[in-house]
């Protein structure tokens, strides 16, 4: 899995000109899902976003996690993280995840952040054409790959 976690003051996903998700203060992540991701990758990347230490504290160093601060989390499914540009100038998306197994692993990370943050995590919709909007804090924004573990 392939996450971009932006650290946002506002943030939300749009179908079809209607309001899909949104939250304040928090985390936006776009989250692709691999042809060779699984429940382990689940674990590791959800425990990760969510304690992640990337929020401000009384002296304005990043000490606080998402958990820390009570920020929302909005996250939308993105296949085009796992496109190759190594051939050519059209991507390719052969490494993303097919839909029957990107659909359950793309739900099941949002309910484990669910559990990890004890309240609703805003999603986008896995295949809508979505038109994503976000102010993004600092900026910050970091990039996890599971294969990596970085």
């Amino acid at each position: 899995m392939r996450a971009v976690i932006q650290r946002v003051s506002s943030a939300s996903v749009s179908i079809e000109g209607k309001v899909k998700g949104e939250i304040g203060q928090g985390l936006m992540v776009l989250l692709g899902v691999g042809e060779n991701d699984d429940h382990e990758c689940i674990q590791w990347l959800s425990q990760k976003v969510v304690n992640m230490r990337i929020f401000s504290d009384e002296e304005g160093k990043m000490n606080r996690s998402l958990v820390d601060v009570g920020g929302g989390m909005l996250v939308v499914s993105q296949f085009t993280l796992h496109a190759s540009t190594k051939k050519g100038n059209r991507p390719s998306f052969v490494r993303a995840g097919k839909p029957d197994l990107a659909i359950p692993l793309y739900e099941d990370f949002v309910g484990e952040c669910e559990k990890l943050l004890g309240k609703k995590v805003e999603t986008g919709e896995f295949g809508a054409d979505m038109q994503c909007a976000l102010v993004n804090d600092g900026p910050v924004t970091i990039i996890v790959d599971t294969k990596d573990r970085q």
